[in-house]
């Protein structure tokens, strides 16, 4: 079973394989970010004067209410069309309400020289299969359609971490997970594997995702090096480092809604 089911003209129905750990009638928000990844490219040749050799460059996603594991509409725009540089943006919704609102900004392919500092290599994944007792395998669909393997913390230990993820399932029914789809589905995931909070105390949700990319990602594995920071007030922030197995991508940051469960 995979985490969708088509249903046409951008709906799907999403399955247990979506659920979060807050609740199991909500969706995690990686499955949300990797679908609105996976319908922008879907119908990008279809907006008029769409010009190729645009890979995504940065996805900003704005959580405006939990999204139920029920049916959900994807919808898409255009925001501003050119050769070099090109705006999309696109929308959840459920039962006629708007969860979830995205930009994504695309940047033309060119040759550009790199910068002098190299960025870091990727960390090197530990052969061991993740601790199938941990509560990200416990509980919550997500959770049980992932495959972590962590180098540094682990899920139940708080503070920073560093972890290796792939999707177990098809991501939406017939077609092939992407590794951009796979990257936008883990990276929604440094709060959770880097929370400094008891989770069965505390939510520490976020609010909103950022991912900003320098390069496209590759592979199977996307790795996660995240740490957290919460504020006397309420709030926190994730920054996460991405990584595919030929080093780093980009990054991602996660402003956090904090409180008491």
């Amino acid at each position: 079973m995979a985490m969708y089911v088509p249903l046409g003209q951008g709906r799907y129905q999403a399955t247990e394989h979506t659920q979060g750990p807050w609740d199991p009638r909500q969706q995690h928000m990686g499955p949300v970010t990797a679908l609105l990844v996976h319908e922008l490219d879907r119908v990008s040749g279809s907006f008029p004067g769409r010009f190729p050799g645009l890979p995504l460059a940065r996805l900003a996603v704005d959580v405006f209410a939990p999204v139920p594991v029920a049916e959900v509409e994807v919808r898409t725009e255009l925001i501003r069309d050119g050769r070099r540089v090109q705006c999309l943006g696109a929308s959840v919704t459920s039962g006629g309400r708007e969860l979830v609102r995205a930009t994504a900004w695309r940047i033309r392919e060119a040759e550009s020289p790199v910068s002098g500092a190299a960025p870091p290599p990727a960390p090197v994944p530990p052969p061991a299969p993740a601790d199938a007792e941990s509560w990200i395998a416990r509980g919550f669909g997500y959770g049980r359609a992932t495959d972590w393997r962590f180098v540094k913390g682990s899920p139940d230990e708080a503070g920073p971490a560093v972890a290796w993820g792939r999707a177990r399932v098809p991501l939406v029914e017939g077609a092939e997970i992407t590794p951009l789809e796979r990257l936008a589905m883990f990276a929604d995931s440094g709060n959770g594997i880097s929370g400094v909070l008891d989770f069965d105390a505390y939510l520490f949700a976020n609010v909103d995702l950022t991912i900003s990319l320098f390069r496209a990602p590759e592979g199977e594995w996307i790795c996660l090096d995240a740490a957290t920071t919460i504020g006397p007030r309420g709030r926190g922030l994730t920054r996460t480092t991405l990584f595919d197995q030929s080093g780093e991508v980009g990054t991602a940051t996660q402003t956090l809604f904090v409180g008491p469960r």
